[in-house]
């Protein structure tokens, strides 16, 4: 199993990060801020204006520590990553597989089922929550649609009524996601889902943990051996990570929506932290993005009960987990690829 290993986030804009011996020094205004063990740690991410060495970055890969660098609102640019790992008969069936529609659309559907049971918990629990009846009414309005089109995805479905089974539960579950919000409602309220530029303090927490988790995804996937520009829900495109952000769809409502609103609800975060640019899209101020990074640390380290395995692992290495139990699946040693379900 792979040990959970930390990520570095470097997020003071003009950082530079060099080699030191065996470890990674992060300077700030000539003045030397931190200083890690390369052995701590299993990724590098930089935000912004943060720069590193050549030495440093041709440590990382021979370690296999991948170095990602992305704008401050968390938008993936581009990674430095050593020679790529796995097994080449693998990647084969991959491909295999991603161009053959039947089987494509077998795992597209586990990675959409895996995804709307989680949808319908989250709904289901902050229903049988919610004090005001309305809201309670609505959102399991919303988990009874999603769980209508589950059952639909019990057969064998077609790849492309697959995507459109996703985008149509998804649309339902961001439509009363403003119902999971039940703490500074003015500042915090949602409207409906906007990316590339964010337009509201809610939507700009949720990219940045989706960009946080595609990179996790990215990484479990480089390190399963799996190829992780060749997916099977999302169609290929240059420089996406399709099969990283197949793999994190089931992810998305018990990991990263679920700390976004415990985040407002709880007042770890504010209004205050979080401005407008002339584009109109909404960023985070440094401290607060910090803030989420510390809350999406902590959740990675969090226990729950993996429900193919049985056993009790972080939240942090469940993406990891996903990644071996496709290959295991590509292989043949699995019928079928086993998505996550929070119980």
């Amino acid at each position: 199993m792979k040990h959970h290993l930390n990520t570095l986030f470097v997020t003071t804009q003009g950082a530079y990060l060099f080699k030191q011996g065996e470890a990674v020094v992060v300077r700030v205004e000539k003045e030397n801020r931190l200083r890690v063990p390369l052995n701590n740690l299993g990724a590098i991410a930089c935000f912004g204006r943060v720069s590193c060495s050549p030495p440093l970055l041709g440590a990382c890969g021979q370690r296999g520590i991948a170095v990602s660098f992305l704008t401050e609102r968390g938008r993936f640019l581009a990674a430095v990553n050593g020679f790529t790992p796995g097994n080449v008969l693998l990647r084969r069936e991959q491909y295999r597989r991603a161009d053959n529609v039947h089987a494509a659309a077998e795992i597209a559907r586990a990675c959409v089922v895996g995804k709307l049971v989680n949808y319908r918990t989250v709904l289901r629990r902050a229903a049988r929550e919610q004090a005001a009846c309305e809201a309670s009414d609505r959102l399991s309005h919303a988990a009874d649609r999603i769980h209508h089109a589950l059952r639909l995805l019990d057969r064998p479905t077609a790849l492309d009524v697959v995507r459109g089974m996703e985008g149509e539960s998804s649309a339902t579950y961001f439509e009363v996601f403003d119902y999971l919000i039940v703490a500074q409602k003015q500042d915090f309220s949602f409207t409906k889902r906007s990316r590339r530029p964010p337009l509201d303090p809610v939507n700009s927490l949720l990219s940045f943990l989706y960009a946080m988790l595609a990179l996790d995804a990215r990484a479990a996937c480089e390190a399963a051996g799996l190829d992780a520009a060749v997916g099977f829900l999302h169609r290929d495109r240059p420089g996406r990570p399709s099969l990283a952000l197949d793999l994190m769809e089931e992810l998305r409502p018990v990991l990263a929506d679920r700390l976004a609103l415990s985040l407002i609800n709880r007042k770890q975060v504010n209004a205050s932290g979080f401005g407008v640019e002339p584009t109109g899209g909404v960023l985070m101020s440094d401290a607060t993005r910090r803030k989420v990074l510390t809350g999406y640390q902590k959740r990675k380290q969090e226990t729950v009960v993996h429900p193919f395995l049985n056993e009790k692992i972080t939240f942090g290495l469940v993406v990891h987990i996903q990644a071996r139990l496709l290959a295991r699946h590509l292989r043949g040693d699995l019928d079928a690829y086993p998505p996550f379900v929070l119980k």
